[in-house]
């Protein structure tokens, strides 16, 4: 028997709507189909892993499609180190493209939570002052690294005392502080990132997800993260990862659930950026690069996994 969800399928679709299958397990058939509003995604991108020259890194990421350009470093110095003119400079060349900033992708965080609190917060002011004059209002940041000896339990008063106070800092400047959960520190899982979250509890520190890196700890992270951090999460990074290995590939191609994620931040109203970190060619402690033929390559197959849920990039 037809059920009967397939015979009326797209009929009376509303205008900027998108009809999708939702599995139904109960149903006793593959799922039924539903009909969200239309995602629309701001695509960005971290400009250095196409190019160290902004003008090109500006020019590759205009051609994919992407509206936005995430700034990590430019000219092979990294943000955190860039001089006022630089700054200015960079801010010219993108307004000559049309590009806008979806974030600074700065370093905060990602040292050892020894160093003293106004280390990072020293830092983070220049930081700032970055942002405000690339017109965005977010700032990716780390958790810290504990010392060899060390274990996680042992450095979580440190690091929520480190941690408040630099979205104490953000929250005086009107700035979002996201935290990208990157391998190795404190916020490396859901579960650690979500105490963050919860005892920090300021609205100048939100979730930069990113599937790669969950899946580098062993995690599955639609799995056993999604519904944790969802009300936390504000800014998708995009790359993809393989269980087994670490290594890094295309979005679909490896272990991270980005099928998954993406179905269902579309489907929770998610309108924020996506931000393509590739990785494809090389990783290192203060980024990665890709190169502009490996980040198309990254970009197509996000593209592709989007279309596929209803999700438009602009």
């Amino acid at each position: 028997m037809v059920p009967r969800w397939l015979n009326s399928w797209g009929q009376d679709t509303p205008v900027n709507c998108v009809t999708v299958l939702r599995p139904v397990a109960s149903q006793g058939y593959l799922g039924e189909f539903v009909t969200h509003p239309q995602a629309v995604w701001s695509l960005s991108g971290f400009g250095d892993e196409v190019d160290p020259d902004p003008a090109i890194q500006a020019a590759v990421l205009l051609a994919l499609g992407a509206s936005h350009l995430e700034v990590r470093s430019a000219w092979g110095t990294n943000v955190s180190e860039l001089e006022p003119e630089a700054v200015q400079r960079l801010k010219a060349i993108l307004d000559d493209k049309g590009l806008k900033v979806s974030a600074v992708a700065s370093p905060i965080g990602k040292v050892d939570v020894s160093l003293p609190v106004e280390h990072e917060l020293a830092r983070l002011r220049q930081i700032i002052s970055v942002a405000k004059a690339l017109d965005t209002k977010y700032v990716r940041i780390f958790s810290f690294y504990r010392g060899e000896d060390q274990g996680q339990d042992e450095i979580r008063d440190a690091v929520m005392e480190r941690m408040t106070a630099l979205a104490s800092e953000a929250a005086a400047s009107d700035v979002i502080l996201l935290h990208e959960n990157e391998k190795g520190i404190y916020g490396d899982t859901p579960e650690r990132v979500l105490d963050i979250m919860e005892t920090v509890n300021s609205p100048a520190l939100r979730v930069a997800w990113d599937n790669a890196n969950f899946v580098q700890v062993g995690v599955k992270p639609y799995t056993e993260g999604y519904a944790l951090l969802r009300p936390y999460l504000e800014y998708l990074q995009v790359k993809d990862a393989i269980a087994t290995t670490g290594e890094v590939v295309p979005s679909g191609e490896g272990d991270g659930e980005l099928d998954a994620t993406i179905a269902a931040l579309a489907a929770d109203g998610y309108k924020g950026f996506a931000s393509l970190e590739p990785h494809l060619a090389s990783a290192h402690e203060l980024g990665g690069y890709s190169g502009p033929v490996a980040f198309g390559i990254a970009a197509r197959a996000f593209a592709g996994l989007a279309s596929k849920n209803g999700v438009t990039l602009a």
